[in-house]
């Protein structure tokens, strides 16, 4: 018993590691921010005729900023409120294979 009490655990904390890993507001403010940063490079080193094809507002910079902002919001957001994956209780009472709540 000591054996599949250790395994169960063990699948547990696995569960758990894989929950945060792919969390969508890691991928998505991850994906933000690396997208920001060249996006706001390609902003810094516009040229004055780049800008002049724009009306003078370098809209790059502007949406590379933008896109750092929201990104670091989400790996913030993920920082704050780590992701809990439900218990091994909580999956056989979805399941409906636990004792009846009551």
């Amino acid at each position: 018993m000591s054996d599949y009490q250790h395994e169960v655990e063990e699948l547990e904390r696995e569960s758990a590691t894989a929950a945060r890993l792919f969390d969508v507001r890691r991928i998505i403010g991850g994906l933000f921010v690396v997208y920001g940063v060249i996006v706001t490079i390609a902003g810094i080193t516009a040229s004055d005729a780049d800008l002049k094809k724009a009306q003078d507002i370098n809209i790059n910079l502007w949406t590379g900023l933008g896109m750092l902002v929201l990104g670091l919001f989400f790996l913030v957001w993920l920082k704050l409120r780590p992701t809990v994956p439900p218990t091994a209780e909580e999956l056989r009472a979805a399941a409906g294979d636990g004792p009846a709540e009551g």
